[in-house]
């Protein structure tokens, strides 16, 4: 939330409390959110819009504002939650300033919050999801990139989805600074193995845009989301517990993929029989499963 006020100011949240029931409270607080909370990522937000409209000779009015922020995505489990705080911002102030940045270049904007402000491992793909928002493919060729500075991103109709569920246990989290570090090494370092993945990802992602048009076989698109994890955890070991969620929600008959790091899971299924038997199996081991609502790209996702 964000609104005129006599002062600039940004207000704390639950993430930035400093009173704790005991020791072991802080040092599990710690733990999941680190010595900082989201006041940071609003902090980083509002000076990265500031140097952007400086950098294009945007004049912005001289009202003052107070931002207040507070969020339900759970936190370190690859559900892109700090960038959804710092997506959520930079569109306000943009409605607050009255001013025009065009989606990519949002995203852009954003990536560069986390990665040259508060230096923070970040890809683009959370952040294009999250400033078109609803169903979107992308793609990254580096030819693209190098030319204009980000990728193709093409808004699709998320009716054409086939049942989507999510799946996450906090227990679980992980930074994406831990399990992603050494595969952009191997990437920089031109490793085959991870070059072949790369590879590999944009050719069923071509193939699961192409089904989804054509409302296509959904056993094939489930094993192609199958298909993307078990690339990924030839790559690199996946812990036990991530391994017993992803080989759980299958039993169910669900397909499952990572959504991100590590943590959750992302699925499609096949009714409501099968939703509440991949709940029923997945709630044995403390995962929460829910039916994302994914709005049409002028509307938003809510989890």
């Amino acid at each position: 939330m964000l609104y005129e006020s006599p002062e600039l100011e940004i207000m704390p949240s639950t993430r930035d409390h400093s009173v704790f029931g005991s020791i072991h409270a802080l040092s599990d607080d710690v733990r999941l959110f680190g010595y900082y909370g989201g006041i940071r990522l609003l902090k980083a937000t509002v000076k990265r819009f500031c140097d952007y409209c400086k950098e294009h000779s945007i004049k912005l009015h001289d009202k003052n504002f107070t931002l207040r922020y507070q969020s339900n995505i759970p936190h370190l489990v690859g559900l892109a939650g700090s960038s959804a705080i710092i997506t959520a911002c930079m569109r306000a102030l943009i409605s607050f300033y009255g001013i025009t940045i065009p989606k990519p270049i949002q995203s852009n904007l954003i990536l560069s919050v986390e990665k040259d402000e508060l230096g923070i491992a970040a890809g683009l793909q959370d952040r294009v999801a999250q400033v078109y928002q609803g169903l979107v493919y992308m793609d990254f060729n580096k030819g693209l990139m190098d030319k204009q500075g980000y990728g193709y991103y093409e808004e699709m109709d998320p009716s054409c989805l086939p049942p989507v569920y999510i799946a996450y246990n906090s227990d679980l989290s992980e930074s994406s600074d831990v399990s992603h570090s050494n595969l952009k090494e191997r990437f920089l370092n031109k490793d085959p193995q991870v070059l072949d993945a790369i590879k590999f990802w944009v050719e069923i992602t071509d193939k699961t845009k192409n089904l989804l048009l054509k409302n296509g076989d959904r056993a094939k698109i489930k094993e192609l989301m199958n298909a993307n994890f078990d690339r990924r955890a030839k790559l690199y070991k996946i812990s036990k517990g991530n391994m017993k969620m992803i080989e759980t929600a299958r039993g169910a008959g669900a397909s499952a993929a990572f959504t991100g790091s590590g943590g959750a899971i992302i699925g499609i299924y096949d009714g409501e029989k099968m939703f509440s038997r991949l709940k029923e199996k997945l709630k044995k081991f403390k995962v929460e499963v829910i039916k994302p609502e994914i709005a049409p790209a002028t509307g938003s996702v809510n989890l």
